[in-house]
């Protein structure tokens, strides 16, 4: 006996075989992740301090916050990235550094948000004037490269606090000390972390573009530590990261009584350095999108990369490149008065 199979019944199995592939190419993961953006969040509600210090902003406005949703890209956007508006794809080892895994890197945004708190409230309150007894506590470790003798001794969020038996509390000590090593020298290394201190021997590689220069193999910022005059609270809601700094010290400026936006909606990123200075960061495609989609008039970004990066997608949204917290302030008060 013969079935024929009509010219309905062939199509409908082919659509229903398409939509089994098509599911489970969405639901199976890739080796990348994917960059997304995410709409700009107000800061306010985030940064709290004590009622007696608060003064309520009548200009309107407000500083908003710019982030990026970054998770493992399914098999399908993998294949189709456009099907996401913004998106970007990295190799998992853009985004885990070497010998990282997921919890670990999140545990380690985590502490760089916190490290980005600490800094904006004392930027900011020094700005108005206030007394912040702040002092540099080590250097912290962004990262370990893969082809370092390091790795497994250090990791992200370690603090180096001494080198060859001498006290390390800036990385201008460290790079002075590392000057009188040479390439295969061994160093050793005092480490803090959250279980208490200790000592480590490391052997140094040469500097690829310069190989008299001997490198431990390792991405360090300066640690930091300060006592405020009051207590000053921010909460990033979940958010990893250091990019929020340049957010939080405006909007905390807003909190206590200075016209910062001067009635403008104004999104800021930038890490911010205990001296003021923006640093650049990453995601700046996701983070434009994202700005625009909340309806800012201005975006403040790092300068360099960042700004020419944020002009690529700023569709009409005015973008002012900052170098410095106070450049950031005099740019604002710059603006044209609002209409």
């Amino acid at each position: 006996m013969t079935r024929i199979i009509t010219p309905g019944r062939a199509i409908l199995a082919g659509l229903l075989v398409l939509a089994v592939v098509v599911g489970a190419l969405w639901l199976l993961p890739s080796n990348q992740y994917i960059f997304l953006p995410d709409r700009a969040h107000p800061v306010s509600a985030l940064v709290t301090v004590p009622k007696d210090r608060a003064r309520q902003d009548s200009a309107g406005g407000g500083i908003y916050f710019v982030d990026v949703f970054v998770r493992k890209a399914s098999l399908f956007e993998r294949l189709f990235p456009w099907v996401r508006t913004g998106a970007t794809l990295y190799p998992d080892t853009a985004v885990l550094p070497c010998g990282t895994n997921a919890k670990q890197q999140t545990q380690a945004d985590q502490s760089e948000m916190t490290r980005s708190q600490q800094i904006a409230a004392a930027v900011a309150l020094k700005a108005l004037g206030y007394n912040v007894d702040s002092k540099s506590s080590g250097v912290l470790i962004d990262s370990v490269a893969c082809d370092s003798p390091a790795v497994g001794k250090l990791q992200a969020t370690d603090v180096l606090v001494g080198i060859d038996g001498k006290p390390v509390r800036t990385t201008g000590a460290l790079f002075a000390a590392m000057q009188k090593h040479k390439p295969g020298d061994v160093v050793r290394l005092a480490v803090r972390d959250a279980g208490g201190q200790r000592l480590i021997s490391a052997k140094t590689l040469a500097d690829p573009n310069d190989p008299k220069r001997a490198l431990i193999g390792i991405s360090v910022e300066q640690a930091f530590q300060a006592k405020l005059p009051f207590p000053v609270r921010i909460d990033a809601n979940g958010v990893g990261g250091p990019s929020a700094g340049l957010a939080f010290a405006l909007d905390l400026m807003e909190k206590l009584g200075r016209d910062v936006d001067h009635g403008y909606k104004v999104a800021a990123t930038g890490e911010l350095e205990p001296d003021g200075t923006v640093l650049p960061i990453g995601g700046v495609k996701q983070k434009t999108i994202g700005a625009r989609r909340a309806g800012v008039d201005v975006f403040l970004v790092p300068a360099g990369d960042n700004a020419k990066e944020a002009r690529k997608y700023a569709d009409g949204l005015r973008i002012v490149p900052v170098e410095s917290f106070r450049q950031a302030l005099r740019a604002l008060a710059t603006l044209p008065p609002r209409s």
